[in-house]
């Protein structure tokens, strides 16, 4: 065929994220086409690609995940990564800043094709090499490529990265002889049968054998015909192949296909260290106790290697991330659970199952703004309770956006299509929000019916810009203004928590007003509105109060706040509260933030491998005091 008949290239890309045990594998599948430019028809094809007279039909994808033999990641005997798979040994912190591997290329050194899993590594194995014979070099040099052995005991081809692993093939005009009639029947999980040609690493494109070339001594063993794989024990420390194979919807014909190959498969992350209480002096009498933790998890849709480039793009996943964030909670052993930047789609898909199985019910409210692109992609909060300790009473939330229009309206009679109405709405319109619910202690008979108690729970987020201090003022304002409402419509003295991620550091209006009852007129938070551009949205600061008696936990136990709550590279510092009605609870234990070097231990900053969210978790106990509410 001339080349001028043809008119388009197909393309085949795939990739698939870094395995480890425990988290859900998803092959990145996308065949598409593009259109020849007479300049291009002469030019050599991009690999994984094919020219062809017309743009590619409609198609559907077929899986197969292979396992590949032990891998031995590092010729160097000092390196724990010789025997170690966790993730913390993987890390790019481990690893001093790179993942990337060297391979010893001189053939008079006694190291020549050993692998090492870095530089300091390498240098540390090349005081102890030596020079080999001529002889043995000559002996080298006539080893086929292909079947020669690393010092570290596995094929060259082990060591290649995705792109130097992967392979293409294409069928012609004909339908496909490349899988078996009886498999495609039997195929759980894809929609076409397999690629009998695949023969592993030393994959044959032409050959028809469906056994073949991969049962000679190949070491590569099929493991899934799945489109999705959960590595798992078995696993570890070895590396996956995954193959990809395109056929048309209408004709059933194999278009194109491709195999890659991942990195060695982690092992999960170890349990999460043990965060010790300190205790509050005895005291006797009291009701009811509790415990409490605010967490805010970090959202996946702001968990980017552009936010966070220091930490590892796999330990930013969300599935890596929530089986260490779920196994952090629980192990905290908690009976109510104030979780900020829960994404839609995670709760509604994974959170709300995984705590359901742990024996909590709960609630959700997400952002007031619209998803991130897909469904799903917004952040919110959700609180959670042990169905064993509570029953739910009440739910009730919070829109600040709301709150915003009704006061603009309602309150100062402004009209929102006017400048000054308009530019009022839009300084408070953040999107944030909060969530409140009563709930009812489980009787136990071995107490006496005057301890049944209620509790109120507030959850919320503030807005996090640092040039919006009166924006936040506002918003806690506007929150114990409602909880004020809330709890004197009950006429009830109903114990009160309020944990959250605040978005303020003690030296803030919004500390001030939640520890004080009130704000100094001086505090520069309050004086926002010296620019034009910047409307007022504030009142008279004698007007900025409320009546409820609140302590923080962290302070009353610790005797301060956690000296960070946040640990990022651009930010340090505490922006996570518990507060209480000291008037009807008193906390009496709290967990201390681990220090830095804890922290550090496995990263430049959060998140790591080991803490995977950029926020600490509070964890307080607190009892009823005073009666409480029945």
């Amino acid at each position: 065929m001339n080349n001028r008949d043809y008119k388009y290239t197909w393309h085949l890309s795939l990739r698939t994220d870094r395995p480890v045990e425990g988290c859900v594998m998803k092959p990145h599948a996308y065949m598409y086409g593009k259109k020849l430019d007479e300049r291009d028809m002469d030019k050599p094809l991009a690999p994984h690609s094919k020219k062809m007279r017309e743009p590619p039909p409609q198609h559907e994808f077929s899986y197969r995940w292979f396992r590949g033999p032990l891998h031995e990641a590092c010729a160097y005997e000092g390196c724990p990564r010789r025997t170690s798979f966790l993730p913390h040994d993987w890390s790019k912190h481990a690893l001093g800043g790179t993942d990337c591997t060297l391979q010893c290329v001189s053939t008079q050194s006694s190291l020549y094709k050993a692998i090492f899993c870095n530089s300091n590594c390498f240098v540390n194995a090349w005081k102890t090499q030596y020079t080999v014979p001529k002889e043995a070099v000559s002996s080298r040099n006539n080893t086929p490529m292909r079947s020669r052995s690393t010092s570290a005991g596995s094929m060259d081809e082990d060591y290649m990265n995705f792109d130097d692993a992967e392979s293409t093939r294409s069928s012609g005009s004909k339908s496909p002889t490349y899988y078996a009639q009886n498999e495609i029947n039997n195929n759980h999980g894809t929609p076409r049968g397999f690629l009998g040609g695949y023969t592993g690493s030393n994959h044959n494109p032409y050959n028809n054998n469906p056994a073949g070339d991969f049962l000679s001594g190949d070491d590569w063993i099929e493991i899934s015909r799945d489109q999705l794989y959960v590595p798992g024990p078995d696993d570890v420390g070895r590396k996956l192949k995954l193959e990809a194979a395109a056929y048309s919807l209408d004709t059933g014909e194999l278009l194109m296909s491709r195999v890659v190959k991942t990195d060695v498969v982690l092992a999960r992350a170890p349990d999460p260290a043990k965060r010790n209480l300190v205790t509050a002096k005895a005291m006797s009498g009291g009701g009811p106790r509790f415990r409490v933790v605010s967490y805010n998890v970090l959202a996946e849709i702001y968990a980017t290697q552009q936010q966070y480039p220091y930490c590892d793009f796999w330990a930013l996943s969300w599935d890596y991330r929530f089986q260490n964030i779920l196994r952090e909670i629980l192990d905290a052993a908690p009976e109510v659970i104030c979780l900020q930047e829960i994404q839609a789609d995670h709760y509604e898909n994974h959170v709300y199952a995984a705590m359901s199985d742990a024996g909590f019910e709960g609630v959700f409210k997400q952002k007031t703004r619209q998803s991130m692109g897909l469904a799903g992609k917004v952040d919110g909060c959700a609180l959670f309770w042990r169905r064993s300790k509570f029953h739910l009473v009440e739910s009730y939330s919070i829109e600040f956006n709301e709150v915003a229009q009704r006061q603009a309206t309602q309150v100062l009679g402004l009209n929102p299509r006017s400048e000054e109405g308009a530019a009022f709405i839009n300084r408070l319109s953040k999107d944030n929000i909060a969530q409140l619910v009563v709930l009812e202690f489980i009787q136990n008979t071995s107490r006496p019916s005057r301890e049944i108690n209620q509790i109120c729970i507030a959850n919320t987020h503030l807005y996090s810009n640092k040039d919006f201090p009166d924006v936040k003022l506002w918003q806690i304002w506007q929150l114990l203004q409602e909880l004020e409402s809330f709890i004197m419509s009950r006429g009830s003295n109903l114990p009160l928590v309020i944990c959250g991620d605040f978005n303020s550091t003690p030296d803030t209006a919004v500390y001030d007003l939640l520890s004080r009852q009130s704000v100094h007129p001086g505090h520069p938070d309050l004086n926002m509105a010296n620019s034009e551009d910047i409307p007022n949205v504030l009142p008279d600061a004698m007007n900025i109060n409320h009546s409820f008696q609140l302590g923080s936990a962290y302070q009353t136990i610790l005797g301060d706040e956690p000296w960070v709550t946040n640990y990022t590279v651009n930010f340090k510092g505490t922006l996570d509260y518990i507060w209480y009605s000291a008037q009807n609870l008193r906390p009496l234990s709290a967990a201390p933030v681990p220090d830095e070097e804890r922290l550090t231990l496995h990263g430049e900053a959060l998140p790591s491998t080991e803490f995977s969210s950029d926020h600490i978790m509070l964890i307080s106990d607190m009892q009823i005091i005073g009666g409480g509410t029945r």
